[in-house]
């Protein structure tokens, strides 16, 4: 989207991508909330920004491999964010982590097209919040991993 006028849509659907994801993905700010960070991460996957969305993987799920295949061409459609839920408010799950407010779910359901072909990818994400050696110790939002309530 670097050729793009400051005004273009963001593909997450939050706005012009200069005042939405367009900061995170080139660097100049950290997304300030896990809900924030999944948008960014889905707008890097229209993107087809390997580089960011490593970044922003927790590196003890971030896999080695290539994200994209060279030959597939996806064609996004669309971000429906369902819920995001601070981990806090379901304590029961989580009775011995000590630093609740640093971890975070997000329920979103994102459409896409392969080969003509419409599909959908319903996930539950899993955040975690760390210090960024990077950036003085900055607090930053990582995904962790996700899974696939349908």
């Amino acid at each position: 989207m670097s050729n793009s006028s400051p005004s273009a849509a963001c593909p997450c659907g939050g706005g012009a991508y200069a005042g939405c994801c367009g900061p995170y993905i080139a660097g100049t700010a950290l997304p300030p909330t896990a809900e924030t960070l999944m948008r960014s991460r889905y707008t890097a996957f229209t993107l087809r920004d390997e580089p960011y969305l490593r970044a922003t993987w927790h590196a003890s799920t971030r896999p080695g491999d290539a994200l994209f295949a060279e030959e597939e061409t996806v064609q996004w459609l669309g971000l429906e964010v369902k819920s995001a839920l601070r981990l806090r408010q379901r304590k029961a799950e989580y009775a011995n982590q000590a630093e609740e407010s640093n971890h975070d779910t997000v329920e979103f359901v994102a459409r896409y097209k392969v080969r003509g072909r419409a599909h959908r990818l319903h996930e539950v994400s899993r955040f975690v919040r760390e210090a960024d050696k990077e950036r003085d110790g900055a607090l930053r939002w990582l995904y962790l991993d996700g899974s696939f309530p349908e």
